[in-house]
């Protein structure tokens, strides 16, 4: 005789037999994951996120079908209804099924508690986040890898601690996956992200204000576009910093996150790039100053109904991790490294002539790389080719692996796409703000002064350089000659088509 008769039905069957082989499943392939140490995140993500979720729905099945089966049988059945099943432990059959679902229940509750705790690792781990969904994610896993945080984990700095800020993430991770199958996610991804984190609770973790900043010295080296991919450094001593460190953020760049002083501002449809109007309040007097911009005017109205954005890291260090440079950039930094020759006559301007153009695909675009500089030293320069083809292939190969960390032509990626506010030469950057044209009603304005942040103390080509002392300045020198023009127009004007 059968002691749960409910259970002879098809959708408890069913649901032991997808319980089953799916904890069978889970068993196997843990084994292999240990055994020969497979801890890869498309595995553990069958482990314990898919499989168990078969596993639940098997398990589900199997309470669900009785149920019904029961219902029918009280149905068909003139004998007293009883609303609750009655387990008689003095009965050996039930008392043994007892003993078996109870002890099954506890290895199942650990298992699942084990399982729980290996799936939330694996979704808060950096491949995860940047792996799972690969074409999506490439630009920024690859930028990410390449970045100085690569040793910080991507949940670090878009999630941080606590409850909350994990619950929300997964709840905006729902949509994610969602516009991943079915592909209506933007292309490139949008920024900038209106719903990350404040950076005080996550950069400041690391970078705390109270934590004061030294003033360095940063040697840049540029390559021009002649025959001899000519060099020119130029040597800036970056005011981080206070001169004296007592100071604090009296002086210096970072007197913007001066915990004293908070500034607000409006952007033109929230977008970061064009600032509409700035407002200063210092902490300490109560002085307010609101600037505004008389190419962009906007009312007392708009300014109260609008929701101002009070400045932090991320106004600056927009691409702390996320970086994609201009060909000009990561060309002269593979030259400066060796990867590419800069003895090989003409390459910057050969290489910048083919990066200038706009790929479909990566493969199409690491050909066209290869193929425009080599039929351009076979043709042009036929004697040297043959007398350096390794040097030249060389050099070819390290820029296509340049151009495939910081152009995703299948995401549309590009340095332009995601401007990097913590420079003006390439876009604006500073000079959203500091421009000279905002002016508060009593006639003070955002300096453009460039020497507020650093000076220059040496330029010039190697061996032909020019210095002055570190408490002094040199006028920028272009390293081309073009007059005035560049006291007259922002660098982006000109740096952000240069290629």
């Amino acid at each position: 005789m059968n002691t749960f008769p409910s259970s002879r039905n098809w959708i408890t069957v069913i649901g032991s037999l997808i319980a089953g082989l799916n904890f069978l499943l889970i068993i196997i392939l843990f084994i292999i994951s240990t055994v020969f140490n497979k801890n890869e995140t498309n595995l553990g993500l069958f482990i314990y996120i898919v499989l168990p979720g078969f596993l639940l729905v098997g398990l589900i099945m199997i309470p669900l079908g009785m149920i019904i089966r029961r219902r029918k049988m009280r149905k068909a059945s003139d004998e007293e209804k009883k609303h609750l099943p009655v387990i008689d432990l003095n009965n050996p059959r039930q008392k043994t099924a007892f003993i078996i679902f109870t002890a099954a229940t506890i290895v199942f509750l650990f298992l699942t508690t084990y399982g729980s705790f290996e799936a939330y690792h694996i979704t808060e781990s950096v491949e995860f986040c940047g792996t799972l969904c690969h074409k999506v994610m490439e630009p920024e896993y690859t930028a990410y890898q390449n970045s100085p945080h690569a040793n910080v984990t991507c949940v670090e700095c878009h999630v941080g601690s606590g409850a909350s800020w994990y619950v929300k993430s997964k709840l905006s991770g729902l949509y994610q996956v969602y516009a991943t199958i079915t592909k209506t996610y933007p292309s490139p991804i949008e920024t900038p992200l209106h719903d990350l984190r404040p950076a005080r609770e996550t950069c400041e973790r690391c970078h705390w204000p109270q934590k004061f900043y030294s003033r360095t010295l940063q040697t840049n080296k540029y390559f021009l576009t002649d025959s001899v991919n000519s060099e020119w450094d130029i040597m800036l001593q970056m005011k981080i910093g206070p001169e004296y460190s007592a100071l604090g953020f009296k002086e210096g760049i970072h007197w913007h996150i001066n915990p004293s002083v908070n500034i607000e501002y409006i952007s033109e449809n929230d977008r970061r790039e064009i600032i509409t109007y700035v407002r200063y309040t210092n902490k300490e007097t109560g002085e307010v100053i609101d600037f505004r911009n008389p190419d962009y005017p906007v009312s007392d109205s708009l300014v109260a109904a609008s929701n101002s954005r009070t400045m932090d890291c991320i106004d600056c260090h927009n691409r702390p991790s996320h970086n994609y440079s201009s060909p000009p950039v990561y060309f002269d930094r593979a030259m400066l490294t060796g990867a590419v020759s800069k003895d090989i006559p003409f390459m910057k301007k050969t290489a910048m002539e083919v990066l200038r153009n706009t790929f479909t695909d990566k493969d199409t675009a690491l050909m066209q790389i290869k193929d425009a500089i080599i039929n351009f030293y076979r043709s042009d320069h036929n004697d040297y080719y043959a007398a350096n083809t390794n040097l030249i292939e060389e050099s070819v190969t390290a820029v296509q692996s340049a151009f495939s960390q910081n152009t995703f032509p299948r995401m549309k990626v590009t340095y332009d796409v995601y401007p990097d506010h913590i420079s003006h030469l390439e876009s604006e950057g500073c000079f959203r703000c500091h421009n000279d044209v905002f002016v508060s009603s009593s006639g003070r304005k955002i300096t453009r002064d460039c020497n507020l942040c650093h000076t220059i103390v040496g330029q010039g080509k190697p061996g032909m350089m020019q210095f002055t002392s570190i408490r002094d300045t040199l006028e920028f020198q272009h390293p081309v000659d073009i007059g005035t023009a560049w006291k007259e127009a922002n660098c982006s004007e000109c740096h952000k088509y240069l290629y």
